[in-house]
Order: structure tokens, then C-alpha cells, then sequence
């Protein structure tokens, strides 16, 4: 009971405490990019923060491929659960409670209490499955549009996230210029790159190859295609470290006892694959991993303006932090220097931080002091 009740006192000292979701519903069809149509959803979210009178000081925290709502804090029924980037919300931190009202939101399509694939489709009863709609990031942000609506923001402060939230980030500020004064892009690309687009099919066809995936109506037949969705994962964990990092982790270490000259798990790094692998299987929904994919696959502002990223972001008001890091493989440093190059050749307001960081992709999650002093130092110029 004295460890719980230290554990519990850290982590509200540490970060913003105890927190719940929200839910809110739409009753308003959304048109989506692809064609579809959802007649209704519902998104779930957490706020950190006390919105002003102004309604000024709202910043929206959008998440990557595996992410959800829950960006910060911990919930009552689990002290262990603390937020995806606990480290960077909270009183003094970069995203400073005592200034900002933020919110975290999970997006059409996850398997976190949005409405997605899992949910009751309202025209059979029956979850939506292979049914649901692939959704993009210009769906996800209208969606975001219609939440900030709910909540009475008329602009935010500030959007940000890191890799597939990044992207969202920067697409608000496309999507809705006037709404969005501040926008922060880390470690996020403006297209994929045929090498990710590759990557995303591999992990795709692991999930729609394995015999419990039933064409996206698994839930109808009581299993999950968790062979899959285990692949699926850790292909993607591999591009989300850095070769150093994987070096100095594991190196060639074998676990104990291993020797055998067989299949089985004995080298340090696969265990620590099919660790990540059957971790993510067990709270993840394949149809979710699909949708998150394609989204990911999909983006591209400039495709509609002849391929000119310059001429495709010329209409964003914000004021830009773009933010990369060194060992950054899977979106590179040269591809967030694509944006910046954009912003500076239209006269836009963009400063760029290229942060050398051993982790790789994740280095967007980490406690790293100068990449986080970065983003204060931004984060402080915003007028709230």
C-alpha cells in the first residue's frame, strides 16, 4: 500500500494527475475524403488545463499510428497508465497546464473509444469491420474541427504532434488556416517515401494474410488476427530505433541458456521484438493498424498543386516549429527540411530545430532536455 501511495504521489507531482475521458458525439454526417460518409461518430478525448474566458489558450495534441487520447496523466483504474507524452504536459513543462488548456483526442478509426471499425455500424448493428471507411488525415482534422466546435475554440493556440501527428498538425494549418496560430511538426515527413509506403504494405498484408483476419469481420467469429497484428508491430518497432540504439541495447547479446541452433527465441532483440509485438497485439485492433496506414500512406499536400510543396502550404497562417531528429531514419531530417525550405521560399514564419538524439523515430517520445527546451522556448512566444 506505501509503494501504490508513492507511486500515486510521483506521478501527480511528475505530470497532471489523475484524468478521464470525455466523449462527445456528432449527430451531422461527416463526408470523408474517400467518398464515404459516416452519419454520426463520436470522439473520445481528455483535456489538461483550464480553458480561459478568451478561449484563447487551447492547444490540440493530435497522435501517431498507435497513439490515443490519453497524452498525459494517469487513469483511476490504472496508476500504471500514465499518458504517451507524460513527459512534456504538466505545470513548468513545455505544454504548461498553468497556461494552456490542451487536449488530446483519439481519432476516427482507433480502437480507443472513437467510433471506429469495432464500433456498432448503425445500419446492420453489427461492428463496422472491413466496412469502415478508410479515413485521412484532411477527415481526421475536419473531425478535430467539429470537437473544437463542441468545445467552443474558435482558433488554436497551437496544433502539434509528432510523426503521423505531425502531419495532422501541419494539415490544420492547411485545412483550416484561421483556426490555427501556432503549429509544431516533429519528426514528420510531407509525403512517405516509397521505402515507408513499402514498409506499411509488408505489416498490412502480415495482418490480412493471418486465417483469424476473416476479411475485417473477425469480431463476428470470436478471435483477432493477433499473429498478424504481432508482425505487423514488430517490423514497424524496427524502424522506429536507430541502429546505435539497437546496438547499444542488445548488440548480439543471447539470452541465457540460448545456443541451440534452432528457431527459437535467443538472441536479446527478438526477445525484446516479440515482447513489443505480443504487447501491442494484446490492446491494438488490426482493422485500426490498416486505417492508421493508409492515412499515413495517403498524405501528400502537394499532390493537388502540381507537386509543389511550396504552392501547397501557401495558404497556412501559423507560425511553424519543425522539428527533426539525427537518427531519425524512418522520416528523416531531410524530410522535414523539405517543409522548412517550403515555408522559407513563401516567406512564412518557420524556425527549425534538427535535435541530435540516439532513439531514432521514437526520439519524439523521450525526456530529451534540449529537444523539450526547444519546444518551450516556442511554446512560450504563444500569446494565450
Amino acid at each position: 500500500m506505501r509503494r501504490l501511495t508513492r507511486t500515486l504521489y510521483g506521478i501527480c507531482m511528475s505530470g497532471v494527475g489523475l484524468v478521464a475521458a470525455q466523449r462527445a458525439h456528432f449527430s451531422q454526417p461527416l463526408q470523408l475524403k474517400g467518398g464515404g460518409v459516416l452519419p454520426a461518430f463520436d470522439l473520445v478525448y481528455e483535456t489538461y488545463g483550464t480553458l480561459n474566458a478568451a478561449k484563447s489558450n487551447a492547444v490540440l495534441v493530435c497522435h501517431a499510428l498507435s497513439g490515443h487520447h490519453h497524452v498525459a496523466g494517469h487513469t483511476a483504474d490504472n496508476p500504471a497508465n500514465v499518458g504517451w507524452w507524460d513527459n512534456i504536459v504538466g505545470r513548468g513543462r513545455p505544454l504548461d497546464t498553468d497556461r494552456f488548456f490542451i487536449v488530446g483526442v483519439n481519432n476516427l478509426g482507433g480502437c480507443h473509444g472513437s467510433t471506429g471499425p469495432g464500433s456498432p455500424n448503425p445500419a446492420t448493428g453489427k461492428p463496422w469491420g472491413a466496412d469502415f471507411p478508410v479515413v485521412t488525415v484532411e477527415d481526421w482534422v475536419d473531425s478535430h474541427a467539429r470537437l473544437a466546435d463542441h468545445l467552443g475554440i474558435d482558433a488554436w493556440a497551437a496544433t502539434m504532434g509528432g510523426s503521423l501527428g505531425g502531419m495532422q498538425a501541419l494539415q490544420w494549418a492547411l485545412s483550416y488556416p484561421e483556426r490555427v496560430r501556432h503549429a509544431l511538426v516533429i519528426a514528420a515527413t510531407p509525403k512517405l517515401s516509397a521505402e515507408n509506403i513499402a514498409f506499411n504494405d509488408v505489416a498490412r498484408q502480415a495482418i490480412l494474410t493471418d486465417p483469424d483476419f476473416h476479411g475485417g469481420h473477425f469480431y463476428e467469429h470470436g478471435v483477432r488476427p493477433l499473429r498478424g497484428l504481432r508482425l505487423a508491430r514488430m517490423l514497424g518497432h524496427i524502424t522506429y530505433l536507430s541502429d546505435d540504439q539497437m546496438a547499444e541495447k542488445f548488440g548480439r547479446r543471447l539470452r541465457t541458456g540460448a545456443g541451440s541452433y534452432g528457431f527459437d527465441v535467443e538472441f536479446e532483440i527478438e526477445s525484446y521484438l516479440r515482447y513489443q509485438g505480443d504487447k501491442f497485439a494484446g490492446v491494438f485492433d488490426a482493422n485500426t493498424y490498416l486505417r492508421m496506414t493508409k492515412a499515413l500512406d495517403y498524405f501528400d499536400p502537394a499532390q493537388d498543386h502540381g507537386d509543389d510543396l511550396a504552392r501547397a502550404l501557401a495558404g497556412a497562417r501559423a507560425k511553424f516549429l519543425v522539428v527533426a531528429f539525427s537518427t531519425d531514419w524512418r522520416f528523416s531530417p531531410e524530410r522535414s527540411r523539405e517543409i522548412v525550405h517550403a515555408m522559407v521560399h513563401n516567406g512564412q514564419d518557420v524556425a527549425y530545430a534538427e535535435i541530435n538524439s540516439a532513439h531514432g523515430h521514437d526520439s519524439f517520445l523521450m525526456d530529451e532536455p534540449h529537444y523539450h527546451a526547444v519546444v518551450d522556448s516556442f511554446l512560450k512566444r504563444v500569446t494565450t
